[in-house]
């Protein structure tokens, strides 16, 4: 039997710089959101295949409107971080719950942190581990963190608490039924800025549409849907793109310092 090629290191490396840039197909004259229907073809048939075995199945026709006012309830209940990561561990209204993921990943560092992390959602060594930013992307993080004096001073979860199947990026479906979730950590948390690791966070986080590139190094304001809660965000590249472009760490490192000044000025 011939052996499948190798993966070419310089066109995955490609692919994901115009990925993380914001880039979409061009296929088409006009844009297409495949999300929709790629989300439900994806859902069923292994709703049907792990009923087979035993496994959890999801809801059939899951409704975003029903999962996103559930999920507000959950969090809304939820007085403490342990509870709202119980509530998320209990939250069957989104879809990813289904398609292969291990675990719910929450949340990892300090529970009154100055700065909150926000990353894109968890990979395979997170839903392996159960925490967020484990593997060589966290590593890197962390070491980023260290070098800008906020190790301890940080709070890290994603736009969505379940690995999506294959590494790729959340919708913004997905992002939408676990926003709740995820505004309610800001308040119990209570940070002064969040920093937005990567384009999904930082276009689900802000409700924009311009790549990580664009928005990288800036600052906007982030407000809560409910609440009246307004707080400084920066979004800034994500510590998997930086791996695949090393080049690019001077742009990071510069926003982490932006954040540092931010935060010493109050």
């Amino acid at each position: 039997m011939t052996p499948a090629p190798s993966p070419d290191p310089a066109l995955e490396s490609l692919l994901a710089f115009w990925r993380d840039a914001g880039a979409d197909t061009a296929f088409e004259e006009a844009p297409v959101d495949r999300t929709l229907s790629h989300a439900k073809a994806e859902v069923r048939p292994l709703a049907r295949a792990t009923a087979a075995i035993g496994a959890p199945t999801a809801p059939a026709g899951p409704d975003l409107a029903n999962g996103i006012a559930e999920a507000r309830r959950l969090a809304a209940e939820a007085q403490d971080l342990d509870a709202l990561k119980a509530a998320i561990a209990e939250f069957t209204g989104c879809p990813l719950r289904y398609e292969g993921a291990r675990q719910a990943v929450f949340a990892r560092g300090e529970p009154d942190a100055p700065v909150m992390v926000i990353g894109e959602a968890p990979g395979a060594d997170e839903d392996a581990q159960g925490a967020p930013f484990v593997g060589r992307a966290g590593r890197l993080l962390d070491r980023m963190l260290a070098a800008a004096g906020l190790t301890g001073r940080v709070f890290i979860t994603n736009t969505v608490f379940w690995r999506p199947p294959g590494n790729r990026n959340p919708t913004p479906q997905e992002q939408a039924v676990c926003a709740p979730f995820v505004e309610r950590a800001i308040a119990l948390v209570g940070p002064k800025a969040l920093l937005l690791a990567g384009g999904a966070s930082a276009k689900a986080m802000l409700k924009r549409d311009e790549g990580i590139l664009s928005m990288r190094g800036r600052w906007f304001d982030w407000r809560a849907e409910e609440g009246g809660l307004t707080l400084p965000a920066m979004p800034t590249l994500h510590p998997a793109f930086l791996l695949r472009q090393p080049g690019a760490k001077k742009k990071a490192w510069t926003d982490l310092l932006a954040l540092t000044r931010r935060l010493e000025e109050g």
